[in-house]
């Protein structure tokens, strides 16, 4: 499966950014899918997730501004992303949950305050 994320961008803290995710190969909507996110000096994190069967999870600090959510039909997961705040700056990467798919270029995402 190759997956690739755009979306991304420059917004001011308390503003918001729909980031998307194309898939392409194996069957869709067999799959889980995950939302992450790196900066530099750290490792990458998982951010949220949506499971073939539309149950999600999301990390503490992202509950109540962040949701995932699958379109089956255009083979792409979305992350809408609400009330930015700067430490939400990072590259941000879809892939497979749990991984086990190669990762992409990412999208960039930078809040400034």
């Amino acid at each position: 499966v190759q997956l690739q994320a755009s979306g991304g961008g420059l917004v001011q803290a308390g503003g918001s950014l729909r980031l998307s995710c194309v898939a392409s190969g194996g069957i869709f909507s067999t799959y889980g899918l995950g939302w992450y996110r790196q900066t530099p000096g750290k490792q990458r994190e998982y951010v949220a997730s949506i499971s073939s069967g539309g149950i999600v999870n999301y990390i503490d600090s992202v509950k109540g501004r962040f949701a995932i959510s699958r379109d089956n039909i255009e083979n792409t997961v979305y992350l809408q992303m609400n009330s930015l705040k700067p430490d939400d700056t990072a590259v941000y990467y879809c892939n497979t949950r749990p991984v086990w798919s190669d990762w992409g270029q990412g999208t960039e995402v930078t809040v400034s305050s």
